[in-house]
């Protein structure tokens, strides 16, 4: 039988890195959710057009000799949210949506449903020294991390009545190749040389993940027999901290970072007087993720390091 595989959320950051890979392997007939015909994907994938993720979507055509679902697309953290009630529209997307296609596939004969969640259903930051594991109380704070931590309940569910393997994949920031938001922010201001006042954020420790890294674990998670029913933290395994990060990120483009001592507490205060007290922490807090259960498990181990990985997303940064 055809090792049938079929990707959500296919035109995405993760999911058309991920299609990349899966189109490459031999035996692995690929096919990509899409929601238009001009959607620009890899050689020998297959489309099929999904009128979007939501409680009501027929996935039965994108799901016809389907084997495996790797479930990427949601509605993604807002940076500047619009909608009056956030958390419904979440809701409806990220858990009724998701819940829907998972039963639908499980109707269908899949044996096993990937689903990309995020570390936030963990919780927002961590003690330095103190990570985050995947055997750790949920503790969402955002609309985003509630949904996703709602859906992966529904999922554990879905997997108990139907006997369909559910793999959960919490990621926390990931940089790659096309990355955007704060992190595109950061290599622009650093390849034009814009003083940074961030040079005295040295205690605090964030783990990220490079995307190659990602998709990697993505790809072991599809077959491995002991992904079933799992959820796997994933992370390049080191740590560091907001300036040693831009230190690294500019060392990458061959520039230099401009990175002036302005005090912690004094950035809060600015941040927080500036009602971007919640940028603040995001640069100066800590989040840790403790993946030795993924590395044990899977006998997975993180393909790329941090640097290789800075070195591979600043490659075609528009300056």
């Amino acid at each position: 039988m055809t090792n049938k595989t079929l990707v959500t959320g296919a035109t995405g950051f993760v999911g058309g890195r991920l299609l990349q890979r899966l189109s490459r392997e031999d035996g692995r007939a690929v096919v990509a959710a899409v929601r238009s015909v001009n959607a620009a994907l890899p050689a020998g994938v297959a489309t099929v057009l999904v009128d979007g993720l939501g409680p009501a979507t027929d996935w039965s055509p994108a799901l016809e000799g389907v084997v495996a679902v790797v479930h990427c697309a949601a509605r993604a953290h807002v940076m500047k949210e619009l909608a009056v009630d956030p958390l419904t529209v979440y809701r409806q997307v990220n858990v009724e949506g998701t819940a829907h296609l998972a039963r639908q596939a499980a109707s269908a004969g899949v044996r096993r449903f990937v689903f990309l969640s995020s570390i936030k259903v963990n919780g927002e930051f961590t003690e330095v020294g103190q990570s985050f594991t995947a055997n750790d109380a949920p503790a969402p704070e955002d609309p985003y991390g509630i949904s996703k931590h709602e859906a992966e309940q529904l999922l554990r569910q879905i997997a108990a009545e139907t006997g369909m393997e559910v793999v959960i994949v919490r990621p926390p920031l990931v940089y790659g190749p096309g990355v955007k938001a704060n992190f595109q922010s950061m290599m622009r201001w650093l390849a034009r040389g814009v003083p940074l006042p961030l040079a005295a954020v040295t205690k605090n420790r964030r783990s990220l993940v490079a995307l190659d890294n990602l998709v990697d674990l993505i790809m072991t998670c599809i077959d491995h027999p002991a992904a079933a029913n799992q959820t796997f933290l994933v992370a390049d395994g080191e740590d560091v901290s907001t300036a040693e990060l831009l230190l690294r990120m500019a060392r990458a483009m061959n520039s230099k970072a401009r990175l002036l001592p302005v005090p912690v507490w004094l950035l809060e205060l600015a941040a927080s007087l500036l009602g971007k007290r919640d940028v603040a922490r995001r640069l100066c807090g800590s989040l840790q993720v403790d993946i030795s259960h993924t590395r044990q498990r899977l006998g997975w181990a993180p393909p790329i390091g941090l640097d290789e990985g800075l070195r591979r997303a600043v490659q075609g940064l528009n300056r």
